[in-house]
């Protein structure tokens, strides 16, 4: 039986190269695999981008209402059909944007259909609240892995701090993709209190 495996870590912690290197390492052996991410992450259009400059398009990409089981049968189908092997995984970039039930079709898809998936996200959000796709993953994923990174005072990164203009800010849209105006900062528990005066804001 394959598993369902979640890679997580706050932002910056090298969570998409990690997922472009595991890539790499099944078809060094001739295997083939299937990439695929959330289309609310408009960053890089339909591809997944390292921030080494890495960049490769996905094979599918899932939307909010979309079946990712049914979604990844076809595409295997379709490897099948024209390569003549088998998928050997899935990769799912940005996994904290699926929802509950695509999470549970993660977990069909490698208990039922046989095929492992390595699921890639970040745990919370700007407000330290769990994503729905992340907290989901937590709960039934064979396999946890934490990827760490580094505050900018040299402690171990655990929280988002969304900046608008270079400003932190703690109340908004849980989602709103990095680019121009709105970006991240990696921050630990200490510095993160400090820019947000002591506050927690998690929603419940």
């Amino acid at each position: 039986m394959a598993k369902l495996y979640f890679r997580f870590g706050a932002m910056n912690s090298g969570k998409s190269t990690s997922l472009l290197q595991a890539a790499f390492n099944y078809e060094e052996r001739g295997q083939t695999v299937l990439l695929a991410k959330p289309d609310i992450d408009t960053k890089g259009e339909a591809s997944i981008v390292s921030r080494l400059g890495v960049t490769r398009l996905v094979d599918f990409t899932v939307g909010a209402d979309d079946n990712i089981r049914d979604l990844f049968a076809a595409e295997r189908a379709n490897v099948k059909n024209t390569t003549g092997q088998d998928v050997a995984c899935l990769l799912v970039d940005e996994a904290q944007f699926l929802n509950a039930s695509q999470v549970d079709d993660l977990l069909r898809i490698a208990v039922l259909d046989d095929v492992p998936v390595l699921a890639y996200g970040i745990r919370t959000d700007f407000q330290t609240a769990a994503f729905p796709g992340s907290r989901r993953l937590l709960e039934i994923a064979h396999s946890l892995e934490e990827l760490k990174t580094i505050c900018r005072c040299g402690r171990k990164a655990v929280f988002n701090a969304r900046q608008i203009d270079g400003r932190f800010i703690f109340d908004g849209d849980q989602v709103a993709i990095d680019g121009a105006h709105v970006t991240y900062e990696s921050l630990c528990a200490a510095c993160y209190l400090q820019e947000s005066g002591g506050q927690l804001a998690a929603r419940h």
